[in-house]
């Protein structure tokens, strides 16, 4: 019998998968070799980084992940002096923040803008999609790597790093209440047909058991949209555009299989403890004890009702609901809050691609009727949601929200049918808020037509130091690579943006 934690099969970086180690005999004898994993080796926080305002201001951090590039022009650096084949057809209207425009698609948005940082001058070189460019410490990056996310030159996740320095911090323990690094609401890439699965959320040379935990999506979708991909078309039922009231989520590690009941699960658990006891008598237990902690967090997720109470956004008052949207991006962002509450440190939602490739935000062709139907108005009620229901309950001041995406979108539009915008990196606008943010700051521009940087250029890798920077980690900490060799969890170039912090 095997006890699987999460929804998919995982190696460690050893080459042992979870499965193995989580089967009930042979459990501890496989795990002799895990102190290595955790590497414990990190550089001291440098007094530089320390001495920045809101260094470790946020205790926890929600990252929101668009992926596949919203257009600066339709959300937050609109140019309506532009010409109209740059402009396009969409009218900016004023936000609570003087000076900022937002998109007019965008209402809720409008109203709270004034809570948040905006980042108009994001630039970098490569123009493809780029989740484990804007998510991960790698230098380079290119589209090979980006369709390959077991390729060895990938750097950790953002959110692994995050979970790996604090585990190194505790000494090697992990949290047997809740798990530290969830990400929704399923797993990444897997969810649409076309293409292989792509890099980003992904542990890389830090070993598997750091990936993200992912959650499970249930629920029915309430709207249907047709996509299509070169020659092919589907009517495809789309829960990022609606989904029904009893929609929730799980991890698979809170649905054990039928026939096992909490009464086997403990006497396994007792003859497992037996058999440690054995073992570590002539092994010796501190080689034990980082099994043990997975063990601890294993039996944990699968006997207690917190982590899947947490993940049922169904126990939340329907108006609640409703201020995220009834949509699988909002009730992610709904349930990633209730995972901050539970004592989760870290929770990535993603905006993924479902039911084709060339979906989501990558808006080559019918740019206008997917971007006014699909996907504008879900992401104002989501985002303007989450924003203000963290700051009516208390938790904005210490919840780091980060919304980031793979590069912005051209500024001329093209001849596709609906109009389009295609890929581009030289300028685009990202959003920050809580956490040691400051509030309702404009950070850099771009020119009149949203081509290029005016001011204050700033790279994503400035971006996630800064992000470490506000959890308490400085961005010259360094960690063991495959070979053991120490490297930074950023690139030396990389600079925390001052006038981000409060």
């Amino acid at each position: 019998m095997m006890l699987r934690i999460l929804g998919s099969h995982k190696k460690l970086c050893d080459g042992v998968s979870r499965r193995e180690l989580l089967h009930a005999g042979g459990l501890s004898a496989c795990g002799l070799g895990l102190s290595s994993l955790l590497g414990l080796q990190t550089a001291k926080a440098h007094p530089e980084s320390a001495n920045l305002a809101g260094f470790g201001r946020a205790k926890n951090c929600i990252l929101l992940y668009l992926y596949g590039a919203p257009s600066q022009l339709e959300t937050v650096d609109m140019k309506p002096l532009a010409p109209l084949q740059i402009r396009g057809t969409m009218q900016p209207i004023p936000s609570v923040l003087g000076g900022l425009d937002v998109c007019e698609h965008l209402p809720s948005m409008a109203k709270m803008m004034d809570r948040v940082s905006v980042v108009r001058s994001v630039t970098h070189p490569y123009p493809v999609h780029g989740v484990a460019y804007a998510t991960t410490g790698i230098p380079t990056i290119d589209a090979a790597m980006e369709l390959s996310p077991h390729d060895l030159r990938h750097h950790p996740y953002f959110g692994s790093v995050v979970q790996y320095l604090d585990q190194a911090r505790a000494g090697g323990k992990v949290s047997a209440r809740t798990p530290q690094n969830v990400a929704l609401p399923f797993q990444f890439s897997s969810q649409r047909v076309g293409e292989v699965f792509r890099a980003g959320p992904y542990a890389a040379f830090l070993g598997a058991s750091f990936n993200p935990t992912w959650t499970e999506f249930n629920g029915q979708a309430t709207r249907s949209a047709e996509k299509t991909l070169n020659d092919k078309k589907i009517d495809c039922h789309d829960p990022y555009l609606g989904c029904s009231g009893d929609s929730h989520f799980q991890l698979s590690a809170t649905r054990p299989l039928p026939e096992i009941t909490l009464d086997r699960l403990n006497r396994r658990r007792s003859l497992l403890e037996q058999f440690d006891r054995q073992l570590s008598a002539s092994a010796g237990t501190a080689r034990l004890a980082t099994l043990s902690s997975y063990q601890d967090l294993a039996f944990s997720l699968i006997t207690s009702p917190q982590v899947a109470q947490a993940l049922d956004v169904r126990r939340e008052q329907q108006s609640t609901r409703d201020l995220y949207g009834m949509t699988l991006f909002g009730q992610a962002c709904l349930a990633g809050r209730r995972m901050l509450e539970a004592g989760t440190r870290l929770v990535s939602v993603f905006w993924d691609e479902y039911g084709l490739a060339g979906d989501a935000w990558d808006t080559h062709w019918n740019h206008y009727p997917r971007m006014v139907d699909q996907l504008l108005p879900g992401f104002d009620r989501a985002y303007s949601g989450l924003i203000l229901d963290l700051e009516q309950r208390g938790m904005l001041d210490d919840t780091l929200v980060v919304c980031l995406s793979d590069h912005g979108r051209t500024p001329k539009l093209n001849n596709a049918k609906g109009g389009g915008r295609d890929h581009w990196s030289q300028v685009y606008s990202l959003l920050f808020a809580g956490g040691g943010v400051a509030r309702g700051k404009v950070i850099g521009s771009s020119d009149k037509h949203a081509a290029e940087p005016v001011d204050r250029p700033v790279s994503p890798k400035d971006l996630l130091a800064t992000m470490y920077h506000l959890l308490g980690i400085s961005p010259s900490t360094r960690i063991p690579d495959r070979s053991g060799q120490l490297i930074p969890i950023v690139p030396e170039s990389a600079n925390v943006v001052p006038e981000l912090l409060a």
